[in-house]
């Protein structure tokens, strides 16, 4: 299989994608996002995860071990997927630009299947709401429908957390609930689960394209309080490597001010840029995430309960990952692959897993977020979109800059190197607006006009090489003659990336080399 050329192969994927789609005519898609859920899964091999409803889903589908977002922040990452453009094109680095006027009319995921006959609908948090889709989740032009938000998720941020000190309502970061007590009596998640039953009970004929995004496990951890006794603060006491990696440079720092900013984080006053949050606080925190996965995962069930997965290609990701400690931090907003690397679990009736023993398929190839779209419409049986070119991703309207993962799928978890190594590598990038942490301008997550600083990173299966170069917020244009620093880790003997090698002479030429592919990549 190997030994095939990519074109040939392609053709191939085509000859079966299409006889798949005879089998099951127009199958639906459901496609499930989750908002900075890193991989808490049980079958991902994350021991405290209690997810048994997407272990079932991961059971008899595939499970890609190596996938990454190309933003870790909530708007440019999804914009990034549900176009299949990268952030540099769409030009999104923040939350404060709409796509369609800023950059190009560019079609999106839901879109296409739209202009192909399904109904498509939105629920919850798909695109980010607001400037950066309109403030309409781009309908009509992506979805058959007015999107769908719960009503109380204008409390997401309210002060509606009973502090457990004086019983005062405020806006904590670990925000266990009665939901019955909160503002209109339940939870946004909780609603958007019964919104998207009552569109699989009442769609109509034809196929769908339904898009879930739950809120959680996103921070404030507004989760029911009942979760919690299912992951009690002993299960997170076992210490770790919770510091900054060495030689680390300071423009890659995330000093997580959204968790800062928490009245109960507040109360810690945790010393800036570079403070160690407590020890309790840091086993709660986890405990509350733990908590908001399993939450979502129990809604995840109920959903999946109305679904014929029979006819319905079943798609679970999320938009990034999150720090739970991991060098320090309590935060996307960088490049490590905490907080870009997500899960990315496909079930499809248009392609039969092979009974090879194992319960599930594992592909371990390092694919991007972006790879969904082309996947999706493969999947479908719809006509191919075609890949942007290269050097113009800007001027086609109807053009993905992801790949189809069609040949990994068919490969059922053997190896499949395509047209070679350089196929099977991630790029990320991460704006800032200075070398050092800074809360004015917020270096977490600088509003285009500030930032003078874009870290471009690329994931390869062992190396992840990141460089922190000029850049210019009017023009869009690098600078790689000035860096501000450089990140060098080796998966091989350093899989958490604590061990920065960028300085290490040793190392020069496969830093060089790397520095070069990434430089190709982003001239």
């Amino acid at each position: 299989m190997c030994g095939f050329t990519l074109n040939f192969y392609f053709l191939v994927v085509a000859v079966l994608a299409g006889c798949a789609s005879q089998v099951v005519d127009r199958p639906n898609v459901l496609l499930i996002i989750l908002d900075d859920f890193r991989p808490a899964i049980k079958r991902y091999g994350d021991d405290n995860a209690i997810t048994p409803n997407i272990d079932r889903l991961v059971r008899g589908g595939y499970r890609f071990e190596n996938v990454f977002a190309q933003q870790a922040l909530c708007a440019p990452s999804r914009n990034s997927m549900l176009t299949g453009r990268r952030p540099d094109t769409v030009r999104l680095y923040d939350f404060y630009s709409y796509w369609r006027d800023f950059s190009g009319n560019f079609t999106t995921l839901p879109q296409y299947f739209k202009q192909h006959g399904y109904r498509t609908h939105s629920v919850g948090k798909v695109f980010h709401p607001g400037v950066s889709s309109n403030f309409t989740d781009d309908y009509p032009l992506s979805w058959s429908e007015p999107t769908y938000h719960p009503p109380t998720e204008q409390f997401t941020n309210s002060p509606v957390c009973i502090d457990p000190i004086d019983g005062q309502l405020r806006r904590n970061l670990l925000c266990a609930v009665i939901p019955e007590m909160q503002p209109l009596h339940t939870l946004p998640d909780l609603e958007s689960t019964e919104e998207a039953k009552r569109f699989l009970r009442d769609y109509g004929n034809g196929p769908y394209f339904l898009a879930v995004g739950y809120h959680k496990p996103h921070i404030p951890f507004r989760i029911p309080m009942k979760y919690l006794s299912l992951h009690p603060q002993s299960k997170f006491t076992a210490a770790g490597s919770w510091d900054r990696p060495w030689g680390l440079p300071a423009v890659a720092w995330a000093p997580f001010l959204d968790v800062r900013e928490r009245d109960d984080a507040r109360q810690l006053n945790i010393p800036f840029p570079y403070g160690r949050v407590p020890e309790d606080f840091q086993q709660r925190i986890r405990q509350h995430y733990y908590a908001a996965v399993t939450y979502v995962d129990e809604l995840i069930g109920e959903l999946l309960a109305e679904v014929d997965l029979a006819r319905t290609i079943v798609l679970l990701t999320s938009d990034h990952g999150w720090s739970l400690g991991e060098h320090g931090e309590w935060a996307k907003y960088s490049n490590y692959d905490v907080a870009v690397r997500v899960p990315l679990v496909i079930s499809t009736p248009t392609i039969k897993a092979p009974d090879s023993g194992s319960e599930e398929v594992k592909i371990e190839n390092v694919v991007e977020l972006l790879d969904i779209f082309p996947t999706l419409v493969d999947l479908a049986g719809l006509p191919p979109i075609p890949a942007c070119h290269e050097e113009r991703p800007r001027k086609a309207l109807s053009c993905v800059e992801g790949k189809s993962l069609m040949p990994l799928l068919l490969a059922n978890g053997t190896a499949y190197e395509g047209s070679g190594p350089e196929q099977w590598i991630a790029y990320s990038q991460y704006p800032r607006p200075e070398p050092y942490p800074s809360i004015v301008p917020s270096s977490d997550d600088p509003k285009l006009r500030f930032i003078r600083i874009m870290g471009y990173s690329l994931r390869t299966e062992r190396f992840r090489y990141t460089a922190w170069i000029a850049f210019n917020p009017k023009t869009f244009k690098r600078d790689w003659s000035t860096v501000h620093g450089e990140e060098l880790y080796d998966h091989q003997i350093d899989a958490n990336e604590n061990l920065n090698l960028a300085d290490r002479p040793q190392l020069d030429k496969i830093k060089n080399y790397l520095k070069r592919t990434l430089q190709t990549k982003f001239p």
